[in-house]
């Protein structure tokens, strides 16, 4: 009889029936839903089975499954949080199965990643999962053997009662255990009891994406599957006004042609949605290149959009028509520094600081717009049914987007099933799901399954950038050089990058933050380091030249500031931890032997910062030879709290480095009447694999704090380091992003 997805040969139904029956299910507060294709594989089963809800499964042949519940794309989650779960179940990590989790509101808590925040905010729950699945295991096995709890142990997934002899597997008791109720007032492990945590363990995944199996969103195929693409205004500013698709319709292998509204004109957006290039013209054919050849055959009139009012998080905002370009945006920035700013910070009296002073250092920075230029281009998968939608997408952020679907779509929140592929570079980009929308809606007019994809032109000219933003700080002196008054006003299109209460503030008698915007139709959202990545470029900089002035070393001059703000605070509001923020730049400067004669073909720049509740510090060692920036260097220290897995942390921490030096270099998007002067890599720079520093050294502060975070905080401080060591290998300053195209 030919099996469907219903039927099991006789074989499959003993092997799936032990499993039901023995398998171990474990609901913990927020505890996953996953399918078991893996271990079903392993035990050589045939059967289709419905989705499980559990975080930790294990099987009577002794298969330990654990689900990573935030979704991957570089980070290292995926071998990180399990590894939180198996330090308190007790396993061998190395013979577990790791399996991403699907989206599920229902049994996960906090599914984003981004911000730094994925272990932070897991660091009890799941450790809580691990020991609680462990504790169920011994009561099981102490009602089997009849012997008290205590006088079991475990290893490696297997229960041992010394006295008897006895063992079992973690298997052997998962029915028992699986009855039994969750145990509460759970004792976590003193960080000294570690054994698996703080040791470095390779990728989980590293295997799969050496061997090309698919992973990502591009990877995924389905039967019936049809090819989206759409066609977007070419300009910010711009909306469609009419169309002519007959001779694209008439391209071999399309399907159809038709407008979408992405947002209705009325939706509120949240945090996560953006609603530029709103109406597009989406083309539905069999294959990529058929879509993309159709696409050119498109007879589009463009109209100049009128300035909108849009309720973003519950705020009314304006969002202006024309067509905008770099250099009014350079121009309208510099005048807006002239005007006065909304005052965010002030402590003591700054303004007479400033008119009594001897002597003042006034110095204005200034960086571009940024593309993400991720690796892999923005793509997701959409079969809309019924009131249902069944995603498999490279996103960020599913809750959010789940939300803005399930309004668009006009169905409960619960039809909404993602399913999360492994992303391919993004730092910000993929938080923003406005393309699962875009895909939603063409499956539903298409009555088919569909890929949605973005050209590689489609992401830079059409993208979410990181806000062009300026900073103007002003130091005063005494006639002995002693820094008095600090100033520091800043803002950008559409967004200002001012933390008004970091690092000076807390550290100085007199000092002013103030900040400014100007709204824009270009779209804007999460870069690496939001706003940090900039505010600490142009702080660390100033700093640097300040300390020149005083006559003082880089980092003794930081570490002064510090031990004030440590001793004496100034304010109450003060965002960091001056000592946190003393280990790094002490460690940085240990471990990079400042202060040591320096090579007369390299010099050296210092940068530390504190964001994301973690802190960086970097010196750069690198050469400047014919126009070019030759990075011999980079010694980095860290602060994150409890470094998890130091393999993945090292990672993280080199690829911040590399990342910081070519945007810092290179990193630069322009536009003239709305649209972006760059569209494809040959035209907007990247950093390339021979101008990668020679030579990363990382360090991380030894700590029992719970971990605090780390993908971003490495990540501003390079951009400082590059600018001071450039100015001491140069003896000329930067003010302005990218530094690349200044040294010939």
């Amino acid at each position: 009889m030919k099996k469907t997805d219903n039927t099991y040969s006789r074989r499959s139904f003993l092997k799936v029936s032990s499993l039901s029956g023995g398998g171990f299910m474990l609901g913990i507060s927020w505890l996953a839903t996953a399918k078991p294709e893996a271990t079903l594989a392993a035990l050589n089963v045939e059967a289709t089975w419905q989705e499980l809800t559990s975080y930790i499964k294990i099987t009577p042949e002794n298969v330990i499954k654990i689900f990573s519940p935030n979704p991957e794309f570089g980070q290292n989650v995926m071998t990180s949080m399990p590894m939180l779960i198996a330090e308190e179940l007790d396993v061998d990590f190395k013979s577990i199965v790791v399996e991403q989790a699907s989206y599920n509101p229902a049994l996960f808590n906090r599914q984003f990643t981004g911000g730094s925040q994925s272990i932070r905010s897991a660091w009890k729950l799941l450790r809580t999962a691990g020991a609680s699945a462990r504790q169920m295991i011994l009561t099981a096995a102490s009602q089997a053997w009849n012997v008290p709890v205590s006088e079991l142990t475990t290893s490696k997934g297997q229960v041992k009662h010394a006295a008897s002899g006895k063992s079992g597997t973690y298997g052997s008791f998962a029915t028992a255990a699986s009855k039994l109720p969750v145990p509460k007032d759970i004792v976590l492990k003193a960080n000294k009891g570690f054994r698996l945590l703080g040791t470095p363990q390779k990728n989980v995944e590293g295997p799969k994406i050496v061997h090309g199996q698919p992973l990502f969103g591009m990877d995924y195929k389905e039967a019936g599957m049809l090819i989206a693409m759409t066609e977007r205004p070419p300009a910010f500013g711009m909306r469609l006004k009419s169309f002519d698709a007959t001779a694209a319709k008439k391209m071999p292998g399309i399907v159809d042609v038709f407008t979408i509204q992405v947002y209705e004109p009325t939706q509120k957006l949240a945090m996560f949605d953006t609603r530029s290039f709103n109406e597009v013209i989406a083309v539905v054919g069999k294959t990529t290149w058929d879509v993309m050849n159709a696409r050119k055959k498109l007879n589009v009139v463009w109209e100049n959009a009128p300035d909108t009012k849009e309720i973003i998080n519950n705020r009314e905002t304006v969002v202006p028509g024309g067509l905008e370009s770099t250099s009014k945006h350079y121009a309208d920035m510099l005048a807006m520094d002239k005007k006065p700013g909304r005052v965010e910070r002030k402590d003591g009296e700054p303004e007479k600081a400033f008119e009594v002073a001897k002597h003042v250092i006034e110095r204005t920075y200034t960086a571009p717009f940024l593309a993400h230029n991720i690796m892999e281009p923005t793509n997701t998968f959409a079969h809309f049914q019924g009131n249902k939608v069944r995603f498999v997408a490279p996103i960020q952020g599913p809750d959010f987007i789940a939300n803005t679907i399930a309004t668009r779509l006009g169905i409960p929140k619960e039809n909404v099933e993602i399913q999360l592929a492994r992303m391919g570079g993004g730092f910000g980009r993929r938080a923003y799901g406005h393309y699962m929308v875009e895909a939603a809606l063409i499956s539903k007019q298409a009555n088919a399954p569909i890929k949605l994809v973005y050209s590689r032109e489609d992401d830079v000219s059409g993208g979410i950038y990181r806000p062009t933003y300026q900073l103007t700080y002003r130091a005063a002196f005494d006639e002995n050089k002693r820094l008095t008054a600090m100033h520091i006003k800043g803002g950008g299109i559409p967004e200002s990058p001012l933390h008004a209460n970091r690092f000076p503030a807390g550290a100085l008698d007199n000092y002013m933050a103030e900040s400014w915007s100007i709204p824009s139709n270009i779209t804007i959202g999460a870069f690496r380091a939001p706003r940090s990545n900039f505010n600490a470029a142009a702080e660390q900089s100033f700093l640097d030249e300040v300390s020149e002035y005083m006559g003082k070393d880089p980092i003794a001059f930081r570490l002064e500031l510090l031990q004030r703000a440590k001793d004496n605070p100034v304010g109450k509001n003060n965002d960091y931890d001056a000592a946190r923020y003393m280990g790094v730049l002490e460690l940085v400067r240990d471990k990079s032997g400042w202060g040591k004669p320096e090579n007369a073909n390299k010099k050296r720049g210092v940068s530390a910062y504190f964001c994301h509740n973690s802190y960086a510090a970097q010196v750069i060692d690198l050469r400047v030879k014919d126009g070019q920036v030759i990075v011999d260097q980079v010694t980095s220290a860290v602060d994150c709290g409890v470094v998890v897995n130091p393999e993945g942390a090292k990672n993280m921490a080199e690829g911040a480095a590399i990342d910081g030096i070519g945007n810092a270099l290179f990193g630069n998007l322009s536009l003239t009447d709305g649209r972006t002067d760059q569209k494809n890599f040959d035209t907007y720079r990247m950093i390339r694999h021979n101008e990668a520093p020679k030579k990363i050294d990382v360090h991380f502060v030894a700590s029992e704090t719970d971990p605090t975070g780390l993908g971003e905080p490495p990540f501003p401080p390079i951009f400082g380091a590059m600018a001071n060591a450039i100015y001491k290998a140069t003896g000329k300053r930067l003010y302005k992003q990218p530094f690349g195209n200044q040294l010939s």
